[in-house]
């Protein structure tokens, strides 16, 4: 059977019992986990106010998938990053660069599983580090293009900080602000790429 080009509709009731409008039948979250990794689109609504909830139970399926022995995706830096990005300036970017993360790793699966097959004992995983290298630096591209004055930004005020005489108590202080202020935002655009670029140095590579 074809599959339909419109979204499947899943209402969720009180007792948080999943209906699949499609099938007539009563599903788990597990049951919607298999539809998403078959490609199969669905929206959730909640079935008195008739609000879309379909990201909290996605976020409830990734918390399920996260909880099972050997299913872990999301590393425990990642996840703290994330969380600090709630609530901050740069939350905005951050589904955008999250996005940009995944099409690319999709795009490249097939290869990546063609490459792993073919390169038993001659490090499988070569060509995936080196796809992720060049994936954070497209996401820094990214963030510079939804936000070009940040990195240029962070400079001028280094530079307008050694610069400028700490004479004045007042004006050092404003200085030494400014200055922290635009590091912590640089910090924040690289933060997620640190981790894995440490590790990713080849030893030849000039620091």
């Amino acid at each position: 059977m074809a599959k339909s080009d419109e979204p499947v509709t899943i209402k969720k009731y009180a007792n948080r019992r999943l209906y699949n409008t499609g099938t007539s039948t009563y599903v788990t979250l597990e049951d919607l986990a298999t539809m998403v990794k078959a490609g199969e689109d669905f929206v959730v609504y909640d079935a008195k106010s008739g609000e879309d909830i379909t990201r909290s139970v996605l976020a409830q399926i990734v918390s399920e998938q996260e909880n099972k022995e050997g299913q872990n995706l999301l590393p425990i830096n990642f996840l703290r990053q994330l969380i600090r990005f709630y609530g901050d300036s740069m939350q905005m970017l951050v589904p955008r660069y999250l996005e940009v993360s995944l099409e690319s790793l999709t795009r490249e699966q097939e290869k990546f599983r063609t490459q792993i097959a073919q390169a038993f004992g001659g490090g499988p995983f070569g060509a995936i580090e080196e796809q992720a290298r060049r994936n954070m630096e497209m996401f820094e591209r990214t963030f510079a293009m939804f936000s070009p004055f940040a990195r240029q930004a962070a400079a001028d005020a280094e530079k307008a900080a050694e610069k400028t005489p700490r004479t004045g108590a007042s004006g050092g202080e404003e200085i030494d602000d400014l200055k922290r202020q635009m590091e912590e935002m640089q910090q924040r655009l690289n933060r997620l790429g640190d981790t894995k670029s440490a590790g990713d140095k080849n030893p030849g590579d000039k620091t």
